[in-house]
Protein backbone atom coordinates (compact mmCIF):
# COMPACT_ATOMS: atom_id res chain seq x y z
CA UNK A 1 0.00 0.00 0.00
CA UNK A 2 2.76 2.45 0.93
CA UNK A 3 4.45 1.66 -2.51
CA UNK A 4 1.02 2.01 -4.35
CA UNK A 5 0.77 5.69 -1.98
CA UNK A 6 3.37 7.25 -4.40
CA UNK A 7 1.51 8.00 -6.79
CA UNK A 8 -1.01 9.99 -4.71
CA UNK A 9 2.00 12.29 -4.36
CA UNK A 10 2.05 13.70 -7.55
CA UNK A 11 0.64 17.00 -8.14
CA UNK A 12 -1.30 16.40 -11.15
CA UNK A 13 -3.15 13.62 -8.98
CA UNK A 14 -3.81 15.70 -6.04
CA UNK A 15 -5.28 18.59 -8.35
CA UNK A 16 -7.40 16.08 -10.31
CA UNK A 17 -8.33 13.05 -8.23
CA UNK A 18 -9.02 14.84 -4.72
CA UNK A 19 -11.86 17.28 -6.12
CA UNK A 20 -13.51 14.38 -7.82
CA UNK A 21 -13.37 12.15 -4.60
CA UNK A 22 -14.99 15.52 -2.42
CA UNK A 23 -17.35 16.21 -5.00
CA UNK A 24 -18.80 12.22 -4.77
CA UNK A 25 -18.61 12.53 -1.01
CA UNK A 26 -20.95 15.74 -1.21
CA UNK A 27 -23.21 14.51 -3.61
CA UNK A 28 -23.47 10.71 -1.43
CA UNK A 29 -24.44 13.29 1.67
CA UNK A 30 -26.85 14.86 -0.48
CA UNK A 31 -28.18 11.54 -1.16
CA UNK A 32 -28.37 10.74 2.35
CA UNK A 33 -29.44 13.06 3.75
CA UNK A 34 -32.66 13.57 0.98
CA UNK A 35 -33.38 10.05 0.63
CA UNK A 36 -33.44 9.07 4.34
CA UNK A 37 -35.40 6.47 5.35
CA UNK A 38 -36.54 5.94 1.83
CA UNK A 39 -34.32 3.77 0.90
CA UNK A 40 -35.28 1.28 3.41
CA UNK A 41 -36.21 -2.09 1.54
CA UNK A 42 -38.26 -3.34 4.07
CA UNK A 43 -40.64 -1.79 6.78
CA UNK A 44 -38.90 -1.15 10.07
CA UNK A 45 -42.11 -2.33 11.78
CA UNK A 46 -42.11 -5.70 9.80
CA UNK A 47 -38.52 -6.57 9.66
CA UNK A 48 -39.39 -7.67 6.34
CA UNK A 49 -35.63 -7.35 4.10
CA UNK A 50 -32.43 -7.64 5.06
CA UNK A 51 -31.92 -3.43 5.60
CA UNK A 52 -34.24 -3.77 8.68
CA UNK A 53 -32.95 -6.91 9.91
CA UNK A 54 -29.66 -5.57 9.96
CA UNK A 55 -30.82 -2.80 12.12
CA UNK A 56 -32.84 -4.61 15.06
CA UNK A 57 -30.07 -7.12 15.33
CA UNK A 58 -27.81 -4.28 15.49
CA UNK A 59 -29.88 -2.14 17.91
CA UNK A 60 -30.40 -5.81 20.13
CA UNK A 61 -26.79 -6.50 20.21
CA UNK A 62 -26.34 -3.01 21.53
CA UNK A 63 -28.63 -3.37 24.26
CA UNK A 64 -28.60 -7.55 25.04
CA UNK A 65 -25.31 -8.32 23.81
CA UNK A 66 -26.83 -10.97 21.67
CA UNK A 67 -26.73 -11.39 18.25
CA UNK A 68 -29.53 -12.33 16.74
CA UNK A 69 -31.49 -12.74 12.51
CA UNK A 70 -34.96 -13.85 12.00
CA UNK A 71 -34.42 -15.95 15.54
CA UNK A 72 -36.30 -13.40 17.73
CA UNK A 73 -34.47 -13.09 21.11
CA UNK A 74 -32.38 -16.41 20.52
CA UNK A 75 -28.73 -16.15 19.19
CA UNK A 76 -28.50 -16.76 15.49
CA UNK A 77 -25.37 -17.87 13.48
CA UNK A 78 -27.58 -16.88 10.24
CA UNK A 79 -25.56 -14.32 9.30
CA UNK A 80 -21.90 -12.90 9.60
CA UNK A 81 -21.41 -10.25 12.79
CA UNK A 82 -19.74 -7.68 10.48
CA UNK A 83 -22.15 -5.04 9.73
CA UNK A 84 -24.24 -5.03 12.84
CA UNK A 85 -20.98 -4.47 14.70
CA UNK A 86 -20.35 -1.81 12.64
CA UNK A 87 -23.43 -0.30 13.00
CA UNK A 88 -24.11 -0.76 16.43
CA UNK A 89 -20.97 1.12 17.34
CA UNK A 90 -22.55 4.27 15.17
CA UNK A 91 -25.77 3.64 17.37
CA UNK A 92 -24.06 3.67 20.48
CA UNK A 93 -22.83 7.10 19.87
CA UNK A 94 -24.83 8.79 17.87
CA UNK A 95 -28.36 7.16 19.37
CA UNK A 96 -30.52 3.78 17.99
CA UNK A 97 -32.72 5.28 16.26
CA UNK A 98 -32.67 7.90 13.22
CA UNK A 99 -29.09 9.49 14.67
CA UNK A 100 -27.35 6.08 14.44
CA UNK A 101 -28.17 5.24 11.08
CA UNK A 102 -27.94 8.47 9.61
CA UNK A 103 -24.28 8.33 10.86
CA UNK A 104 -23.54 4.87 9.62
CA UNK A 105 -24.68 6.28 6.10
CA UNK A 106 -22.17 9.54 5.93
CA UNK A 107 -19.54 6.99 6.66
CA UNK A 108 -20.22 4.64 4.06
CA UNK A 109 -20.21 7.86 1.94
CA UNK A 110 -16.87 8.58 2.95
CA UNK A 111 -16.25 4.84 2.25
CA UNK A 112 -17.21 5.75 -1.33
CA UNK A 113 -15.43 8.57 -2.00
CA UNK A 114 -12.53 6.70 -0.09
CA UNK A 115 -12.97 4.04 -2.70
CA UNK A 116 -12.09 6.34 -5.53
CA UNK A 117 -8.18 6.57 -4.68
CA UNK A 118 -8.30 2.82 -4.21
CA UNK A 119 -10.05 2.46 -8.10
CA UNK A 120 -6.92 4.94 -9.11
CA UNK A 121 -4.53 3.01 -7.51
CA UNK A 122 -5.54 -0.45 -9.03
CA UNK A 123 -6.52 1.41 -12.32
CA UNK A 124 -2.68 3.15 -12.42
CA UNK A 125 -0.81 -0.37 -10.93
CA UNK A 126 -2.78 -2.37 -14.18
CA UNK A 127 -2.42 -0.33 -16.97
CA UNK A 128 0.54 2.01 -15.75
CA UNK A 129 -1.31 5.39 -17.07
CA UNK A 130 -2.80 8.16 -15.14
CA UNK A 131 -5.21 8.87 -17.82
CA UNK A 132 -6.52 5.82 -17.85
CA UNK A 133 -6.80 5.31 -14.28
CA UNK A 134 -8.46 8.79 -13.66
CA UNK A 135 -11.11 7.59 -16.67
CA UNK A 136 -11.87 4.80 -14.31
CA UNK A 137 -12.42 7.15 -11.17
CA UNK A 138 -14.63 9.50 -13.48
CA UNK A 139 -16.81 6.15 -14.88
CA UNK A 140 -16.49 5.29 -11.27
CA UNK A 141 -18.22 8.35 -9.50
CA UNK A 142 -20.83 8.78 -12.35
CA UNK A 143 -22.05 4.78 -11.04
CA UNK A 144 -25.24 5.72 -9.93
CA UNK A 145 -26.03 2.20 -7.97
CA UNK A 146 -22.75 4.03 -5.67
CA UNK A 147 -25.16 6.03 -4.38
CA UNK A 148 -28.12 3.61 -3.69
CA UNK A 149 -25.29 1.48 -2.00
CA UNK A 150 -23.89 4.40 0.63
CA UNK A 151 -27.20 5.25 1.34
CA UNK A 152 -28.57 1.28 2.34
CA UNK A 153 -27.59 -0.32 5.65
CA UNK A 154 -26.67 -3.47 3.90
CA UNK A 155 -23.00 -5.15 3.65
CA UNK A 156 -21.72 -4.26 -0.17
CA UNK A 157 -20.24 -0.52 0.63
CA UNK A 158 -18.18 -2.23 3.25
CA UNK A 159 -17.13 -5.54 1.87
CA UNK A 160 -16.13 -3.66 -1.36
CA UNK A 161 -13.86 -1.21 0.12
CA UNK A 162 -12.57 -3.94 2.06
CA UNK A 163 -11.61 -5.58 -0.92
CA UNK A 164 -10.24 -2.74 -3.07
CA UNK A 165 -7.93 -2.64 0.24
CA UNK A 166 -7.01 -6.57 0.00
CA UNK A 167 -5.90 -6.14 -3.56
CA UNK A 168 -3.97 -3.13 -2.47
CA UNK A 169 -2.56 -4.94 0.34
CA UNK A 170 -1.89 -7.96 -2.22
CA UNK A 171 -0.40 -5.84 -4.96
CA UNK A 172 2.02 -4.56 -2.10
CA UNK A 173 2.81 -7.91 -0.82
CA UNK A 174 3.70 -9.52 -4.08
CA UNK A 175 6.31 -6.55 -4.65
CA UNK A 176 7.59 -6.01 -1.54
CA UNK A 177 7.94 -9.93 -0.19
CA UNK A 178 7.45 -8.77 3.09
CA UNK A 179 5.75 -10.77 5.65
CA UNK A 180 3.93 -8.45 7.68
CA UNK A 181 1.96 -7.13 4.12
CA UNK A 182 0.95 -10.89 3.81
CA UNK A 183 -0.16 -10.59 7.44
CA UNK A 184 -2.17 -7.49 6.42
CA UNK A 185 -3.85 -9.85 3.68
CA UNK A 186 -5.01 -12.35 6.23
CA UNK A 187 -6.71 -9.81 8.27
CA UNK A 188 -8.21 -8.06 5.19
CA UNK A 189 -9.33 -11.21 3.98
CA UNK A 190 -10.63 -12.15 7.70
CA UNK A 191 -12.29 -9.09 7.89
CA UNK A 192 -13.91 -9.50 4.63
CA UNK A 193 -15.31 -12.48 5.53
CA UNK A 194 -16.77 -11.13 8.63
CA UNK A 195 -19.20 -9.22 5.77
CA UNK A 196 -19.26 -12.09 3.45
CA UNK A 197 -17.74 -15.64 4.15
CA UNK A 198 -17.06 -16.36 0.35
CA UNK A 199 -14.52 -13.56 0.51
CA UNK A 200 -12.01 -16.54 2.54
CA UNK A 201 -10.29 -18.29 -0.26
CA UNK A 202 -9.91 -15.28 -2.19
CA UNK A 203 -6.15 -15.57 -1.13
CA UNK A 204 -5.90 -18.64 -3.18
CA UNK A 205 -6.15 -17.00 -6.30
CA UNK A 206 -2.35 -15.65 -4.92
CA UNK A 207 -0.64 -18.79 -6.22
CA UNK A 208 -1.35 -18.00 -10.20
CA UNK A 209 0.38 -14.26 -8.95
CA UNK A 210 3.26 -15.93 -7.07
CA UNK A 211 3.94 -18.73 -10.09
CA UNK A 212 3.97 -15.38 -12.56
CA UNK A 213 6.39 -13.78 -10.32
CA UNK A 214 8.59 -16.82 -10.30
CA UNK A 215 8.24 -16.70 -6.18
CA UNK A 216 10.36 -20.06 -4.90
CA UNK A 217 8.51 -22.86 -2.72
CA UNK A 218 10.45 -21.68 0.37
CA UNK A 219 8.66 -18.02 -0.21
CA UNK A 220 5.12 -19.67 -1.08
CA UNK A 221 4.96 -21.94 2.15
CA UNK A 222 5.95 -19.17 3.99
CA UNK A 223 3.66 -15.91 2.82
CA UNK A 224 0.96 -18.68 3.28
CA UNK A 225 1.58 -19.43 6.82
CA UNK A 226 1.27 -15.58 7.48
CA UNK A 227 -1.78 -15.26 5.27
CA UNK A 228 -4.19 -18.64 6.94
CA UNK A 229 -2.32 -17.40 10.89
CA UNK A 230 -3.56 -14.28 10.94
CA UNK A 231 -6.55 -14.96 9.71
CA UNK A 232 -7.57 -18.04 11.93
CA UNK A 233 -6.30 -15.26 14.62
CA UNK A 234 -9.10 -12.70 13.49
CA UNK A 235 -11.52 -15.37 13.46
CA UNK A 236 -11.29 -17.32 16.54
CA UNK A 237 -13.88 -15.02 18.46
CA UNK A 238 -16.64 -15.86 15.97
CA UNK A 239 -15.35 -19.40 16.03
CA UNK A 240 -15.58 -19.30 20.12
CA UNK A 241 -18.63 -17.46 20.87
CA UNK A 242 -20.77 -19.85 18.09
CA UNK A 243 -19.16 -22.99 20.33
CA UNK A 244 -20.12 -21.64 23.36
CA UNK A 245 -23.68 -20.52 22.33
CA UNK A 246 -24.80 -23.28 20.24
CA UNK A 247 -22.03 -26.16 21.49
CA UNK A 248 -20.88 -26.88 17.89
CA UNK A 249 -18.05 -25.27 15.70
CA UNK A 250 -19.82 -23.69 13.14
CA UNK A 251 -17.15 -22.09 10.38
CA UNK A 252 -18.96 -19.05 9.42
CA UNK A 253 -22.84 -19.20 9.12
CA UNK A 254 -25.74 -21.80 9.17
CA UNK A 255 -27.71 -20.61 6.49
CA UNK A 256 -25.26 -22.20 2.70
CA UNK A 257 -28.23 -24.48 1.82
CA UNK A 258 -30.43 -21.91 1.49
CA UNK A 259 -28.56 -20.13 -1.04
CA UNK A 260 -28.13 -23.45 -2.99
CA UNK A 261 -31.13 -24.30 -3.28
CA UNK A 262 -32.76 -21.27 -4.76
CA UNK A 263 -29.79 -20.88 -6.87
CA UNK A 264 -31.71 -24.11 -8.66
CA UNK A 265 -34.50 -21.73 -9.13
CA UNK A 266 -34.60 -20.67 -13.31
CA UNK A 267 -36.94 -17.72 -13.99
CA UNK A 268 -38.26 -17.93 -10.30
CA UNK A 269 -39.73 -21.14 -11.09
CA UNK A 270 -40.59 -24.75 -9.82
CA UNK A 271 -38.58 -27.70 -10.94
CA UNK A 272 -39.45 -29.05 -14.26
CA UNK A 273 -42.24 -31.01 -15.09
CA UNK A 274 -42.00 -34.58 -13.90
CA UNK A 275 -39.88 -33.84 -11.01
CA UNK A 276 -42.58 -34.37 -8.08
CA UNK A 277 -43.07 -37.52 -9.54
CA UNK A 278 -39.53 -38.69 -9.49
CA UNK A 279 -38.77 -37.42 -6.39
CA UNK A 280 -42.75 -37.73 -4.42
CA UNK A 281 -40.65 -37.15 -0.78
CA UNK A 282 -41.06 -33.49 -2.19
CA UNK A 283 -43.90 -31.55 -2.12
CA UNK A 284 -44.20 -28.25 -4.88
CA UNK A 285 -45.78 -25.89 -1.82
CA UNK A 286 -43.21 -26.90 0.75
CA UNK A 287 -40.08 -27.41 -1.26
CA UNK A 288 -38.28 -24.89 -1.35
CA UNK A 289 -39.38 -24.27 2.53
CA UNK A 290 -37.70 -26.40 5.62
CA UNK A 291 -34.60 -26.68 7.35
CA UNK A 292 -31.31 -25.52 6.00
CA UNK A 293 -29.68 -29.07 6.23
CA UNK A 294 -32.47 -30.28 4.23
CA UNK A 295 -32.25 -27.54 1.16
CA UNK A 296 -28.70 -29.06 0.14
CA UNK A 297 -30.14 -32.47 -0.32
CA UNK A 298 -33.14 -31.01 -2.17
CA UNK A 299 -30.87 -28.69 -4.20
CA UNK A 300 -29.12 -31.74 -4.99
CA UNK A 301 -31.88 -33.99 -6.31
CA UNK A 302 -33.34 -30.76 -8.11
CA UNK A 303 -29.86 -30.16 -10.25
CA UNK A 304 -29.61 -34.51 -10.87
CA UNK A 305 -32.82 -34.26 -12.34
CA UNK A 306 -32.37 -31.38 -14.17
CA UNK A 307 -29.23 -32.01 -15.83
CA UNK A 308 -30.76 -35.07 -16.79
CA UNK A 309 -34.00 -33.53 -18.82
CA UNK A 310 -33.30 -30.26 -19.87
CA UNK A 311 -29.40 -30.54 -20.16
CA UNK A 312 -28.77 -27.18 -22.09
CA UNK A 313 -30.98 -25.59 -20.15
CA UNK A 314 -29.23 -25.71 -16.68
CA UNK A 315 -26.23 -25.74 -18.07
CA UNK A 316 -27.30 -22.07 -19.89
CA UNK A 317 -28.51 -21.33 -16.04
CA UNK A 318 -25.75 -22.17 -14.55
CA UNK A 319 -22.71 -20.35 -17.29
CA UNK A 320 -24.54 -17.23 -19.08
CA UNK A 321 -27.59 -16.71 -16.83
CA UNK A 322 -25.44 -16.67 -13.65
CA UNK A 323 -23.30 -14.19 -15.08
CA UNK A 324 -26.31 -11.85 -16.34
CA UNK A 325 -27.97 -12.43 -13.16
CA UNK A 326 -24.50 -11.07 -11.73
CA UNK A 327 -23.31 -8.46 -13.63
CA UNK A 328 -26.04 -6.99 -16.37
CA UNK A 329 -28.30 -6.06 -13.93
CA UNK A 330 -27.34 -2.95 -12.10
CA UNK A 331 -27.57 -3.52 -7.63
CA UNK A 332 -30.59 -0.22 -7.99
CA UNK A 333 -33.34 -1.05 -5.70
CA UNK A 334 -34.85 2.63 -5.68
CA UNK A 335 -34.93 5.07 -7.64
CA UNK A 336 -32.35 8.03 -6.81
CA UNK A 337 -33.94 11.78 -7.62
CA UNK A 338 -36.10 10.41 -9.92
CA UNK A 339 -33.71 8.33 -12.36
CA UNK A 340 -35.38 5.38 -13.47
CA UNK A 341 -33.82 2.02 -13.45
CA UNK A 342 -33.93 1.66 -16.96
CA UNK A 343 -31.28 4.24 -17.69
CA UNK A 344 -29.58 2.42 -14.78
CA UNK A 345 -29.57 -0.56 -16.59
CA UNK A 346 -28.66 0.69 -19.95
CA UNK A 347 -25.51 2.54 -17.91
CA UNK A 348 -24.50 -0.97 -16.48
CA UNK A 349 -24.62 -2.91 -19.66
CA UNK A 350 -22.45 -0.60 -21.18
CA UNK A 351 -19.96 -0.85 -18.49
CA UNK A 352 -19.99 -4.20 -18.63
CA UNK A 353 -19.80 -4.78 -22.21
CA UNK A 354 -17.09 -2.08 -22.39
CA UNK A 355 -15.34 -3.56 -19.63
CA UNK A 356 -15.06 -7.17 -21.26
CA UNK A 357 -14.06 -5.44 -24.46
CA UNK A 358 -11.12 -3.86 -22.01
CA UNK A 359 -10.29 -7.24 -20.81
CA UNK A 360 -9.69 -8.46 -24.61
CA UNK A 361 -8.46 -5.58 -25.90
CA UNK A 362 -5.52 -5.60 -22.76
CA UNK A 363 -4.89 -9.25 -23.51
CA UNK A 364 -4.08 -8.16 -27.01
CA UNK A 365 -1.93 -5.39 -26.35
CA UNK A 366 -0.45 -7.98 -23.64
CA UNK A 367 -0.75 -5.47 -20.25
CA UNK A 368 1.20 -8.30 -18.40
CA UNK A 369 1.35 -9.76 -15.10
CA UNK A 370 -0.35 -6.18 -13.93
CA UNK A 371 -4.02 -7.55 -14.84
CA UNK A 372 -3.74 -10.92 -12.79
CA UNK A 373 -5.31 -8.76 -9.36
CA UNK A 374 -8.28 -7.22 -10.96
CA UNK A 375 -8.97 -10.58 -13.23
CA UNK A 376 -8.42 -13.04 -10.93
CA UNK A 377 -11.14 -10.94 -8.44
CA UNK A 378 -13.16 -11.02 -11.24
CA UNK A 379 -13.02 -15.20 -12.02
CA UNK A 380 -12.97 -15.92 -8.19
CA UNK A 381 -15.96 -13.99 -7.11
CA UNK A 382 -17.77 -15.28 -10.59
CA UNK A 383 -17.00 -18.52 -9.88
CA UNK A 384 -17.22 -18.76 -5.88
CA UNK A 385 -21.65 -17.67 -6.81
CA UNK A 386 -22.40 -20.35 -9.29
CA UNK A 387 -23.55 -22.90 -6.65
CA UNK A 388 -26.12 -20.39 -5.58
CA UNK A 389 -28.47 -18.17 -6.35
CA UNK A 390 -27.01 -15.19 -8.06
CA UNK A 391 -28.48 -11.45 -7.74
CA UNK A 392 -26.94 -7.77 -9.07
CA UNK A 393 -26.11 -7.59 -4.78
CA UNK A 394 -23.66 -10.44 -5.13
CA UNK A 395 -22.49 -8.70 -8.43
CA UNK A 396 -21.70 -5.28 -7.14
CA UNK A 397 -18.30 -5.64 -5.19
CA UNK A 398 -17.11 -7.13 -8.34
CA UNK A 399 -18.46 -5.15 -11.10
CA UNK A 400 -15.64 -2.46 -10.35
CA UNK A 401 -13.10 -4.61 -12.30
CA UNK A 402 -15.89 -3.98 -15.57
CA UNK A 403 -15.24 0.09 -14.10
CA UNK A 404 -11.62 0.08 -14.71
CA UNK A 405 -11.34 -2.25 -17.72
CA UNK A 406 -13.95 -0.01 -19.48
CA UNK A 407 -12.00 3.28 -18.83
CA UNK A 408 -8.80 1.07 -20.36
CA UNK A 409 -10.98 0.20 -23.42
CA UNK A 410 -12.99 4.05 -23.59
CA UNK A 411 -9.45 5.47 -23.59
CA UNK A 412 -7.82 3.54 -26.38
CA UNK A 413 -11.15 3.90 -28.69
CA UNK A 414 -9.93 7.06 -28.41
CA UNK A 415 -6.17 7.02 -29.11
CA UNK A 416 -7.23 4.41 -31.96
CA UNK A 417 -9.98 7.27 -33.08
CA UNK A 418 -7.25 10.17 -32.92
CA UNK A 419 -4.39 8.07 -33.52
CA UNK A 420 -2.78 9.00 -30.62
CA UNK A 421 -2.76 5.31 -28.89
CA UNK A 422 -2.37 5.09 -24.98
CA UNK A 423 0.11 3.44 -24.24
CA UNK A 424 2.94 2.73 -21.22
CA UNK A 425 5.15 4.93 -22.60
CA UNK A 426 2.61 8.08 -21.73
CA UNK A 427 3.72 8.03 -18.14
CA UNK A 428 6.22 10.94 -17.14
CA UNK A 429 9.77 10.08 -16.92
CA UNK A 430 9.24 10.95 -13.06
CA UNK A 431 6.31 8.27 -12.70
CA UNK A 432 8.24 5.61 -14.55
CA UNK A 433 11.18 6.65 -11.90
CA UNK A 434 8.86 6.22 -8.82
CA UNK A 435 7.50 3.35 -10.16
CA UNK A 436 11.09 1.48 -11.03
CA UNK A 437 12.44 2.75 -7.50
CA UNK A 438 8.77 1.05 -5.90
CA UNK A 439 9.22 -2.21 -7.76
CA UNK A 440 5.66 -2.45 -8.93
CA UNK A 441 6.75 -2.95 -12.57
Amino acid sequence: MKLLYSYLQEDRVKKQLYPVVLAVFLISVVVVLYHGNGLFLGDPEKLNNDDVKYINTARVLLNEGTLVYNSGEAPSAFIMPGLPLLLSGFMAVFGQEQGGVTAFRIFQSVLQAASLMLIYLLSRYTFSNHKVAMLGVIIAALYIPDYFTSGSILTESSFRTVILLLLCAMITAIHTKKTRWYIAVGLLTAAAAYLKPQASLFPCMLLFIWLAHRYTFKEIVRFTAAIVGSYILLLIPWWVRNLLTFGEFILFTSSAGSPFLLGTMISYELPPAGFFTAYPQYDPKTVFEGSDAAAIQKGMDILKYGFTVQPLTYLYHYSIGRFEALYLVPFYLKDLFSIPKPFVQIMQQVIVYTGLAGIVWASVRKVGKSMLPLLLLLIYFTLIHLPFVAMSRYGYPTSIVFILFSGYAFMQLYGAITNKPETNKEESAHAQGTRHHSGLQ
